[in-house]
């Protein structure tokens, strides 16, 4: 494709070039040209005419040699690259091409095609959440020959069709060293599209993401298929696709129906989860809200044999799998290197936490255990504390999880060695904040996540004592919101007594349903201890993000916190101002009444 600048001079692609070699001529290459040239004019008795034309003068010089023709061809199709990339607000690399979140057009991959040649050296592309390049990837996959030692691929939420997963499933020939490939929040993926790339990814590929795609059963077959093939594969993703494990049986008509838990039917992963014994490289298994039933559990721990490797498993927001875990946990024995389990909220029964717990001495690598949001838990803490390892537990999320007094106090032998601590929504941690505080130590908590657990004053006077003492110092979040029980002593006694140096992530919102304010009311939550919170600013220099929302801020003292940060990178998180006068209140008023 010509560029605008040959179309206006009327020149071809190869006289451009050769003009830009000659231009690049040494004085002693201008020197002899001009000696020949007189010697001419010398035997022809003249000068030459005054109608010479530029092509004419351009063309006398030495013939390039192909070495310098190549450079330059090289030269002017990596400033196409550059030109193309900035012009999209990114930087040109000669190895990576991230233009992710870019709003890439037809135009613009038509376009990006004709430059591949000039990225042979390309490892990594990246072209996420660019929905309008759905329907045209075929395009770009067919040059993708230009880049064949291209490593990475992400097409994230691209909007892909099924002419895009075949053309991509042709293209693959192409590229042999593949490692990275992501198709995830492709909807038009899900029913069957999938089989356009079954035997077309070659053994090199590592991960494979295929998150939120719609898959349903049939995919689970058709993905088992794909697996099968990838002996190096070490992540599988397959999250967020409720209908992957769905269950059906045949009716006699013909028909599919949705099967009931315990009466068989046809398991969606039965056609997964077999091929999975292909894949003993696999150290991360995802099938996070993916409609996993008590059979699913079943199925899965039977492949464990196979899947010695694995370090982390997902099994989250799978409610389905309530009263089941019995059918898994004697299997976890198997997977000596598990590092991470996460099950939250799964609707966990006492028998499912009982029979986890019995395994939980097997699993001598377990770093993080994930049992969030599943209400029974609260009961059995003191248990799953006695079974886990606790010297190398960093992550133990039990939010959401119906806490009691026994159930902190258990937990307070766990702290010392949690890198996130996070009790969010426990009602009985107001008032007692003290006993879990007093058990951390210094330079460990990364992350403190308090929400909603009706702090009191006193709670925040104990935590401003911990600060003080350089417990946190190492603290990076901390998550404070919907208490709306502190006082303002509470806010600032934390405030004022620093020791927060590298705390990034700072939330004190208020909860959204009983605090937000209104038109028609004046100040329901006044921030009195604005002064200290912008007298903190200075000690608190890691700051990044800092939430106020549902706080009343008045425009002078939003001016003021705004001013305070003016200098520094921190994400504001504060209400809309709301405007109104007395006689729009009134309207509102009136409004109001009438519905």
């Amino acid at each position: 494709m010509e560029s605008s600048v040959q179309r206006g001079r009327g020149r071809s692609p190869f006289d451009l070039i050769m003009n830009q070699i000659r231009r690049k001529r040494t004085t002693s290459d201008r020197k002899s040209t001009s000696g020949r040239f007189l010697s001419r004019q010398a035997e022809s008795g003249g000068l030459p005419e005054d109608r010479e034309t530029e092509e004419e003068r351009d063309g006398a010089g030495v013939v390039p040699g192909p070495a310098d023709l190549a450079e330059s061809v090289c030269d002017m199709g990596w400033g196409r690259v550059c030109v193309f990339v900035k012009r999209l607000g990114k930087r040109a690399d000669s190895r990576t091409l991230s233009l992710a979140h870019c709003d890439l057009t037809a135009t613009d991959v038509l376009e990006l095609a004709t430059l591949l040649p000039s990225l042979s050296l390309l490892e990594e592309m990246d072209l996420s959440w660019n929905e309008l390049i759905g329907g045209c990837l075929r395009s770009l996959t067919s040059h993708l020959q230009n880049v064949g030692g291209l490593r990475t691929l992400r097409l994230s939420c691209c909007r892909l069709t099924a002419d895009d997963i075949t053309a991509l499933g042709e293209a693959l020939k192409c590229v042999p060293v593949l490692e990275v490939l992501d198709l995830s929040w492709n909807a038009g993926i899900g029913g069957s599209t999938l089989q356009g790339i079954v035997g077309k990814l070659h053994p090199t590929l590592r991960e494979l993401y295929l998150v939120a795609c719609q898959l349903t059963e049939t995919d689970a077959t058709i993905l088992g298929g794909i697996v099968s093939v990838l002996p190096r594969l070490c992540v599988l993703d397959a999250s967020c696709n409720p209908l992957l494990a769905h269950t059906q049986t045949e009716a006699e008509d013909g028909s599919m129906s949705e099967t009931e838990p315990g009466k068989g039917g046809v398991w969606g992963l039965g056609g997964l989860v077999p091929s999975l014994s292909h894949t003993p490289s696999l150290t991360t298994l995802r099938l996070h809200d993916c409609g996993l039933t008590t059979q699913s559990l079943g199925l899965l721990g039977g492949s464990f044999h196979c899947l010695r490797s694995l370090c982390q498993l997902d099994l989250s927001c799978n409610k389905g799998v309530a009263g089941g875990l019995s059918l898994l946990s004697p299997h976890l024995a198997l997977l000596s290197h598990l590092g991470g389990l996460d099950l939250h909220l799964c609707c966990l029964t006492h028998t499912d936490l009982q029979a986890l717990i019995q395994a939980l001495p097997s699993l001598t690598e377990l770093t993080e255990l994930d049992l969030s949001s599943n209400k029974e838990v609260g009961g059995v803490v003191s248990d799953l504390v006695s079974a886990l390892p606790l010297s190398q537990i960093k992550l133990l999320p039990l939010n959401g999880c119906s806490l009691n007094q026994e159930s902190l106090s258990a937990l307070a032998l766990a702290l010392p060695y949690l890198r996130c601590i996070d009790v969010s929504w426990s009602k009985m941690v107001g008032g007692r904040l003290a006993l879990l505080l007093e058990a951390l130590q210094p330079s460990v908590t990364q992350e403190l996540r308090l929400s909603s657990c009706d702090l009191t004053t006193d709670d925040l006077l104990h935590l401003a004592v911990v600060c003080k003492r350089g417990v946190l110092s190492s603290l990076r979040v901390l998550d404070l919101s919907y208490n709306g029980g502190v006082g303002e002593e509470g806010w600032c006694g934390l405030l004022g007594e620093g020791g927060l140096g590298s705390l990034e992530e700072l939330d004190l919102s208020l909860r959204p349903l009983t605090s937000k304010p209104s038109l028609l009311t004046s100040n329901p939550s006044p921030l009195t201890w604005l002064p200290t919170l912008l007298s903190a600013f200075p000690h608190l220099p890691a700051l990044t993000r800092l939430s106020l929302q549902r706080w009343t801020l008045t425009a002078q003292e939003r001016e003021q916190v705004n001013h305070a940060l003016r200098k520094r990178e921190v994400l504001l998180e504060l209400d809309p101002v709301l405007f109104a006068s007395s006689a729009n209140q009134e309207g509102l008023e009136e409004e109001r009444y009438e519905e």
